[in-house]
């Protein structure tokens, strides 16, 4: 492993966020994405489509199991960080370096035995009155974080 970010999708299951995702992902100049077996399918013509053309730059790893998965990342150095309503912890106070970012399932969240993996628990602050975002809104907003401190040159 050697991005600094890598995007780890739990259970994620509408094949337009997933495109969304792979095409953000591809954008941040980002090489690789883990998806656990129980998210979309990501030859989904809807996947393929809404990549515009970004699913033949992303290796996109399937995981047979998510939580063997995260543990061989943390032993290689990186922290996990999962998106929770439950926290005060915000995506804008923690540094982007060695991190798996977790997006969980559009409507149950990142799995509890995951969460129970995190080293860090945020959520994007919002002003209004929405509890929560479009899954790959959430992930835009967090890989942009990563993206504002490279163009910045700021130690992220």
């Amino acid at each position: 492993y050697s991005e600094d970010i890598i995007v780890v999708l739990d259970g994620l299951q509408d094949p337009g966020n997933l495109g969304t995702i792979l095409r953000t992902i591809d954008s941040a100049n980002l090489k690789q994405v883990i998806v656990s077996k129980d998210t979309a399918d990501a030859y989904n013509p809807k996947v393929v489509r809404s990549t515009m053309g970004a699913i033949f730059r992303v290796n996109i790893i399937e995981s047979k199991n998510l939580v063997e998965s995260l543990q061989d990342l943390k032993e290689n150095g990186y922290e996990t960080v999962v998106t929770s309503l439950d926290t005060k912890n915000s995506v804008y106070d923690i540094e982007y370096t060695k991190k798996v970012i977790v997006i969980g399932n559009e409507a149950n969240g990142v799995s509890k035995e995951v969460q129970e993996l995190a080293d860090y628990k945020v959520k994007i602050p919002m002003l209004g009155k929405t509890e929560s975002l479009n899954a790959s809104v959430a992930t835009g907003i967090m890989i942009y974080e990563y993206v504002r401190g490279v163009v910045k040159g700021a130690e992220i």
